[in-house]
């Protein structure tokens, strides 16, 4: 009988890829569905002799509710055996959907990380991977985190804010992405933090060079 991580490690290996539903009207890409990643992340573990349960930690505040889920994979097998997959927290809003939406995001990530799943990037970390290229001379600069969201293609916004050379282009963007960044507000505030901080910074060199 293989222990614990060598089924995992099996699942992992033998788990199908998850395919990304096609775009829809106001998303500027392909989103990962929950019920996707669920119904491969499933069918791996069981056949592996695996079971995944879940618990909630839920925290509200004057904006939005915070949910960790905490997964505990179980051997079928021997009972007593399990992994811990913890920390994996998501954002919803304040409404009657906001709880429901938060954990089905943060289980999603779960799953995702337990199984390291395969999602159709041309670049998945660890399958298929090339040598990095030689290091160049240059000193490396620690990156600040970059925040992603399932429904709000966060580094569009930012790369049409950054390219925009008047204040006019800059107002007009604004427009085009209010949607989104309402969105944001209600649901991902780290994401929003992010828009928010560049389009202050370059708003402020826009008005600098047009009193120039």
């Amino acid at each position: 009988m293989n222990n614990i991580y060598k089924k995992l490690h099996n699942a992992c290996n033998t788990a199908s890829s998850v395919k990304k539903s096609n775009k829809v009207k106001g998303m500027h890409f392909s989103p990962l569905e929950h019920d996707s990643v669920l119904r491969v992340s499933m069918d791996a573990l069981l056949s592996n002799g695996l079971y995944p349960t879940c618990s909630y930690v839920t925290d509200i505040n004057d904006k939005c509710v915070i949910v960790t889920c905490t997964m505990k994979i179980n051997d079928i097998e021997a009972p007593d055996n399990f992994i811990v997959i913890d920390g994996c927290t998501a954002m919803g809003g304040l409404d009657k959907f906001g709880t429901g939406n938060a954990m089905s995001y943060a289980r999603k990530y779960a799953f995702l990380n337990a199984l390291n799943l395969k999602t159709g990037l041309d670049l998945e970390d660890g399958y298929n991977a090339t040598p990095f290229k030689q290091n160049s001379a240059e000193k490396s600069v620690e990156a600040n985190p970059q925040y992603a969201d399932d429904n709000v293609d966060v580094e569009e916004i930012k790369d049409q804010i950054k390219n925009t050379k008047t204040i006019e282009q800059f107002n007009l963007v604004r427009v085009k992405y209010k949607d989104q960044i309402q969105y944001l507000i209600k649901n991902n505030l780290r994401a929003y933090r992010q828009v928010s901080d560049i389009a202050e910074t370059h708003s402020i060199k826009l008005n600098n060079n047009g009193q120039q």
